[in-house]
């Protein structure tokens, strides 16, 4: 089986092009920076420390129970409550992917990677 695309509802559907209906998705949510984490930051992170950055996909896919199960990494804005934004990515996630793909939902799971401060 080809891992780089899941098989749902009677169609094969590459990874990537679910990643990018869910990152647009999540750029329409206020508070949301990015998908993904800025990986010049986690370079910088890594060369100046012993820490390694992640090598997380920023969106995973699989299908579980011949549902869609999405976990999206992202990068937020401080000042937004993390419940309330992650409460609005699983709706614009659900919203989009339904409307693109006319499947059914096991979770989407949302994880909050990297907060981003304001200038002042």
């Amino acid at each position: 089986m080809n891992t780089a695309a899941v098989h749902i509802s009677g169609l094969t559907i590459a990874k990537s092009v679910i990643a990018s209906i869910v990152s647009r998705a999540c750029d329409e949510v206020e508070g949301v920076v990015q998908v993904g984490t800025n990986v010049l930051a986690s370079s910088l992170i890594s060369v100046f420390s012993q820490h390694t950055p992640s090598d997380e996909t920023p969106v995973e896919v699989d299908v579980v129970n011949d549902k869609l199960h999405v976990g999206v990494h992202v990068s937020v804005f401080y000042g937004y409550p993390f419940v309330t934004l992650a409460q609005q990515i699983r709706a614009a996630i659900a919203q989009s992917l339904q409307s693109q793909l006319s499947c059914d939902i096991d979770a989407i799971d949302v994880y909050i990677d990297n907060l981003v401060f304001p200038k002042e």
